[in-house]
């Protein structure tokens, strides 16, 4: 298949099954395609890619985009360069993209699921900075779009690297007083600091009202479990820990994962074990670190992501997160302690060969 031909058949499989039903035998077969198109366009993939043996597409270890460019179109055919977090541009990842139209769909579609289902437009408070602030990051950009398909109004409060705690809470007490609800999304750690900065100012937010946090939740300075972090956003918020939602994303991937709970709760239904829920154009494997194998299900591994949105860099990404998959869904364990996996790193030996 050409780029148009896969762009096409790619955004109409995104379409059609925006509602999670899930058609697994079309999705490998497209995935296939794509990682064949990527391996003919990408000289370091394609050294990956012709040692892989077994029926999946060879996986590129996060680390990867760190050291070399993964894009099937030269440096001036980027539409935007995302880049993962760090000091130096050395231990920076880039996911350059030649144009976001499959990233806005794949985004839009899942998060009016689990975040948005009852189709309410509310007013955004985002914990991130604007986009002049943020113009290298894919969640201030995912941000960014989120108050143009579900927004009715929106506020920033991180500025300068400075979160403006006295103006969120005068904020959230108007929308309290309102009755106005709102959605509240942040990183974990903007939220940790939120929570330090609002001393002892609690709220209670409006029925119909909702939270999403994402990153990790460790830090430079502590370690908060996810259990905790809920505790706190439904104490300092005034929210049932149902209307509290995790995202998972990554720099690397084009779609994003999130509990279903929020969703169950909103529109009514039982509540769900706190798993992540991939969308149906992601194939998502837990894999053994030294073999990078996919498991059987309940094993823990690391979490291997096929994404088809990825159209111009790689699909099938390798990360070093710790999971089990669970009737379809991820449970997620944190990274991987200590040096790359065993399986990780031949990869990127075969890839850089030894660059790294």
């Amino acid at each position: 298949m050409t780029r148009d031909e896969l762009r096409a058949a790619i955004l109409d499989f995104i379409d059609a099954h925006a509602e999670g039903d899930r058609d697994d035998a079309t999705l490998d077969t497209l995935l296939r395609e794509l990682a064949d198109f990527q391996a003919r366009h990408i000289a370091a993939y394609a050294k990956l890619a012709s040692r892989a043996h077994g029926a999946l597409p060879a996986a590129v270890p996060t680390d990867v985009f760190r050291y070399a460019r993964l894009a099937v179109h030269p440096p001036e055919g980027d539409a935007r360069v995302f880049l993962t977090s760090g000091t130096t541009l050395g231990d920076r990842g880039a996911h350059a993209f030649r144009d976001l139209t499959l990233y806005d769909r794949a985004a839009e579609h899942h998060a009016r699921r689990f975040l948005f289902p009852d189709a309410r437009r509310l007013r955004l408070f985002l914990l991130t900075p604007p986009p002049s602030e943020s113009s290298e990051s894919s969640l201030g950009y995912m941000l960014s779009r989120f108050t143009a398909w579900f927004g009715a109004g929106h506020l920033h409060y991180v500025s300068g690297g400075t979160l403006d705690a006295d103006a969120l809470a005068a904020d959230l007490g108007e929308a309290e007083a309102r009755g106005e609800p709102v959605a509240l999304l942040g990183t974990s750690f903007a939220f940790v600091h939120a929570e330090d900065a609002l001393g002892g100012r609690t709220f209670r937010l409006p029925e119909g009202s909702r939270v999403m946090q994402t990153g990790g939740f460790k830090g430079r300075t502590r370690e908060i479990e996810p259990v905790e972090m809920r505790r706190l956003l439904s104490t300092r918020y005034g929210i049932d820990e149902n209307r509290v939602v995790s995202e998972y994303g990554m720099t690397e991937l084009s779609s994003q994962f999130y509990e279903p709970t929020l969703r169950a709760s909103l529109l009514g239904e039982a509540i769900p074990a706190r798993r992540y829920v991939p969308p149906a154009w992601v194939r998502a494997l837990v894999v053994s670190p030294e073999t990078l194998e996919p498991l059987p299900d309940g094993e823990l591994g690391l979490l291997r992501i096929d994404d088809l949105a990825n159209l111009d860099s790689i699909a099938c990404i390798q990360t070093s997160d710790l999971a089990r998959k669970v009737e379809g869904e991820i449970e997620l364990l944190g990274r991987a302690p200590g040096a790359t996996p065993r399986g990780c790193s031949l990869a990127i030996e075969e890839m850089l060969g030894g660059k790294a």
